[in-house]
């Protein structure tokens, strides 16, 4: 992620028109999405998943999806995305880029809670695993908020230099949203659609964030890239 002669930071009056057209603007849009398809799915019957997944738990899933549950709640999240956006600076020196974990976290946030009050959606009527939080069952604030963390950290190691490095962060970010939305719908706090729901909205938002910059300053991070062999993460 080395900075290199021509990476510059976005103009201030760049700023704003950036926020307005690539961030709210598509924000809303997607806002609008997931209140209209939540009113279409509020009165769906779904219990029969999460039957069926109540009548599979054992011991062992119990734990590790406690685990998994836990890895992306609300502190634990925000902490991570945090540390990775400090570690994004520190190796780049791009604040830009530092802040589309931020950025995406924030969305979601957004959408999420907004639309959640809006469309009132029950949670699953079986035996939860978890206290369940006064937010609705659709969408699923915990797969969205880890999907839109790591997507954005995906999205972000896509210029690491080292290959071996690059691959397996991509894959450990792609599942990990995977693993949170398996295991919100096995501990019986989500339905099965509550998740793939979290899952579109996690990602757009970090699609979001990550386009958010204005053209000039995505053009010149990007063109570092392909430069060397290692980023300044590997080398430190």
């Amino acid at each position: 992620m080395g900075r290199g002669p021509g990476a510059t930071a976005p103009s201030p009056r760049d700023v704003p028109g950036g926020l307005a057209r690539r961030v709210l603007l598509p924000t809303a849009l997607l806002w609008a999405a997931v209140v209209g398809v939540g009113f279409l799915l509020a009165e769906v019957p779904e219990n029969g998943v999460n039957e069926r997944l109540v009548e599979l738990r054992i011991p062992a899933l119990d734990t590790v999806t406690a685990f998994v549950s836990g890895s992306a709640s609300t502190m634990v999240v925000i902490a991570t995305a945090l540390v990775v956006a400090a570690l994004v600076w520190w190796t780049s020196r791009q604040w830009w880029l530092a802040t589309v974990p931020l950025v995406a976290l924030a969305l979601e946030a957004a959408v999420f809670l907004t639309s959640s009050a809006v469309v009132g959606r029950d949670r699953p009527d079986v035996d939860q695993l978890d206290h369940a939080p006064p937010t609705s069952s659709f969408p699923s604030g915990h797969t969205g908020a880890s999907t839109a963390v790591y997507v954005s950290f995906a999205l972000l190691a896509t210029r690491i230099r080292h290959g071996a490095l690059r691959v397996t962060v991509i894959v450990v970010c792609a599942l990990m949203p995977v693993a949170v939305a398996l295991s919100r719908v096995y501990r019986g706090m989500h339905h099965p659609t509550d998740v793939v729901a979290g899952l579109a909205v996690g990602a757009t938002c970090a699609l979001i964030a990550w386009t958010w910059m204005p053209d000039g300053a995505r053009a010149s991070s990007d063109a570092q890239a392909p430069r060397g062999v290692e980023t300044d993460l590997t080398r430190r």
